[in-house]
């Protein structure tokens, strides 16, 4: 008579701790989905752009003085 209520025990408190375990896998992925943020950019300073803009256009003659070589110069 003890042993089937033993067992009935047993039983219920392996399910508690299955559920138990369940419940806490289903808790641990939500604490790892923290997504970073990268910090605003900078504003770029104006000496900076000014020598972005004179590079840019360097560039730009440079890839005209190539077209032009080559005879490939299209309208733009």
């Amino acid at each position: 008579m003890a042993a089937p209520l033993l067992n009935a025990i047993l039983e219920f408190v392996d399910y508690v701790f299955d559920l138990s375990e369940t419940i806490d896998r289903t808790r641990q992925p939500s604490k790892h989905d923290i997504i970073e943020v990268p910090p605003d950019p900078k504003p770029v300073p104006p000496a900076a752009r000014r020598a972005l803009a004179e590079a840019e256009g360097r560039e730009r003659k440079r890839d005209q003085a190539t077209q032009a070589a080559s005879g490939t110069d299209q309208a733009s």
